[in-house]
């Protein structure tokens, strides 16, 4: 039988009944999600009515129902839109809530957004403008070590805390040291332990892209309505918006807002709030009012330590002295660690060798290659102090003449282009300098670059030379 379209391109109700059109939904997002996802999360999954525009769906657990909403809502409201123009919004709830009339959360797409909305003011994780969390990134799959361990008991601390206790939390570190993990893990914690409390996780990117949508289609109201009606707010990643004026603007009043209501604020950034470059003072002043909490490079005692959970968690029997071969070479960051162990285990599982010190060199060549290249500061300090005829002991000495001043800024400069090295902790390595003097080599040299191409051709040799 031919189906009418309606006015909007979408089918009316009366075409076809609920349940042939939830299995044409089904049908497609089973072709693009996989025979495997679709068995786990779409299939238990019953539609039970639409009233008033509203489909209503029902689900076995919480769990199920947050992560639906994270991950296919968005595309389940589209195909729903193309089966049924009527459907404006979708109510996913649990059964068994339902049954007991507790009230359900509820999406609203009218707006092309997703997002709970509980009654009663009843509010929590908000999926709609929040990032998915991951599942591996909780307390109880974080491993402590000397290098995290202010980090996460600050964490820890916020999460369960009933009242603000420093505002905000600030955590810094190079790029894979644990900064999303510990994040997430505060939203965990607190969805899990009090689902009252509304939370929204997201990259300051997000942020910014929401704040100019809102800017466009002249929605602001509504844009401050969600981001100043929370209890925690956690923006991943903030020095995205060095630079940028007008969201700077938005978050500076969107952050004072919610500190004047005693609300929870969570940051993180790859550098300290006064190492953010193009950040207003006004704002870096507010992000160094709470806790600055840093974490460091890994160490090798933390690094083997996550192998050795890592490899417990999956249930692989992995030689020692190749966990060992690992924590030792890959220094650069926990993904990279992990992303190696996991090329290991599964080269091993797919070809169906033994995993020994020689397949794993084999197998990471690549990884362990660029491992080796990565450049420290004592070699920077090296060859830079040979390159202009000076002790290394003059990279560490209180000595302000231009013939040692001059490439100790070089070395600086360096440091900060090929280490992931702070500011901080390149000052503490040129004689325990203030993180502004970096900050001054930094710009400097590249003034100098600019004026002169003789010193420019140095400092590029000597890059050539050091990542070579």
């Amino acid at each position: 039988m031919e189906k009418d379209q309606t006015a909007a391109g979408g089918k009316t109700p009366s075409d076809t009944s609920l349940s042939t059109q939830w299995k044409a939904v089904c049908g497609l997002l089973r072709a693009e999600i996989g025979e495997a996802s679709y068995q786990s999360w779409l299939k238990p999954m019953t539609v039970r009515e639409v009233v008033d525009g509203e489909l209503r769906i029902s689900v076995p657990t919480r769990f199920m129902r947050d992560w639906i909403i994270a991950h296919y809502l968005d595309r389940l409201c589209e195909l729903w839109a193309d089966e049924n123009a009527e459907v404006k919004s979708v109510d996913v709830y649990i059964q068994s809530e339902r049954e007991t009339e507790t009230a359900p959360s509820r999406i609203k797409t009218s707006s092309g957004d997703a997002g709970f909305s509980g009654n009663g003011g009843s509010n929590n994780y908000r999926v709609d403008i929040s990032a998915p969390l991951d599942q591996r990134f909780t307390f109880e799959q974080f491993v402590v070590g000397k290098p995290n361990e202010f980090a996460y008991a600050a964490a820890r601390r916020i999460a369960e805390a009933s009242k603000v206790v420093f505002n905000p939390l600030f955590l810094y570190g190079g790029v894979g040291l644990g900064k999303t993990h510990l994040m997430q893990a505060i939203a965990w914690h607190i969805h899990e332990r009090t689902p009252e409390r509304t939370v929204i996780y997201l990259s300051a990117e997000k942020f910014m892209y929401r704040f100019i949508r809102a800017l466009r289609e002249k929605n602001t109201v509504d844009f401050k309505e969600q981001f100043r009606s929370v209890d925690v707010l956690m923006v991943d990643d903030v020095q995205f918006i060095s630079g940028k004026e007008s969201t700077q603007e938005e978050f500076f009043h969107t952050f004072n807002s919610l500190v004047d209501q005693g609300r929870q604020i969570v940051l993180s950034a790859d550098k300290s709030p006064s190492d953010l470059e193009g950040m207003e003072e006004r704002l870096i002043s507010r992000l160094n009012y709470g806790l600055v909490a840093d974490i460091h490079a890994t160490t090798y005692e933390l690094r083997l330590g996550i192998l050795h959970s890592k490899a417990e968690k999956m249930s692989v029997e992995i030689p020692q002295k190749v966990l060992e071969f690992l924590a030792h070479k890959i220094t650069s960051n926990v993904r990279e660690l992990e992303g190696g162990l996991n090329r290991v285990v599964a080269h091993a599982q797919l070809v169906g060798r033994e995993i020994t010190l020689e397949t794993t060199q084999d197998v990471l060549h690549d990884l362990l290659r660029a491992n080796d290249r990565r450049v420290t500061i004592e070699e920077i300090q090296k060859r830079v102090s040979a390159h202009f005829n000076i002790r290394v002991s003059d990279m560490h000495s209180a000595r302000r003449a231009r013939s040692v001043a001059r490439p100790r800024q070089v070395a600086m400069y360096l440091a900060k282009q090929l280490t992931a090295r702070s500011l901080p902790e390149i000052g503490r390595k040129f004689g325990g300098r203030d993180h502004t003097t970096v900050m001054h080599a930094v710009k400097k040299v590249d003034e100098l670059r600019e004026q002169d191409s003789s010193f420019a051709e140095d400092v590029e040799l000597l890059r050539r030379m050091l990542e070579g």
